[in-house]
């Protein structure tokens, strides 16, 4: 009888330390929703994102219509393959006034009202150190 009182609580002592190790697997985005740096990762895991990922995350906070959509997503992929065909050693040089002129066209097929909660959106990407950047806001985890 005192053996299987002693599994017992030993099973159950057991189930208890890994209940919460399998409730924080649970908790975390999926990975194809982080970027490859993961939270805290470079970027806070926002870097890299696809088009139709960052398309979709605009559209989340201003609720896109499926027109805007379609012209939102040929936005980001004209981007990127621009930003592809510059050299590496000068994108950091050419990103500002790129992520400039990509904004000045999603805002342009934007309601005045999308217009206005996008103006108060920060830039997608951040930067170095800034908020979602190594340290920031991005990499912070959830205190349990």
């Amino acid at each position: 009888m005192k053996t299987s009182l002693r599994q017992l609580i030993t099973v159950l002592a057991l189930g208890a330390a890994v209940l919460p190790v399998v409730s924080i697997a649970q908790e975390a985005p999926p990975a194809e929703k982080r970027g490859p740096g993961g939270p805290g990762g470079p970027g806070g895991g926002r870097g890299r994102m696809t088009p139709e990922l960052q398309t979709e995350r605009l559209s989340e906070a201003l609720a896109l219509t499926a027109e805007q959509k379609t012209k939102i997503t040929a936005i980001h992929k004209e981007q990127a393959a621009a930003m592809a065909a510059i050299p590496q050693a000068e994108r950091r040089e050419k990103m500002p006034e790129m992520m400039k002129a990509t904004r000045e066209k999603i805002r342009a097929t934007l309601t005045p009202e999308q217009m206005k909660k996008f103006d108060e959106m920060p830039p997608m990407g951040g930067g170095r150190g800034g908020p979602g950047g190594p340290g920031g806001k991005g990499g912070e985890k959830k205190q349990p």
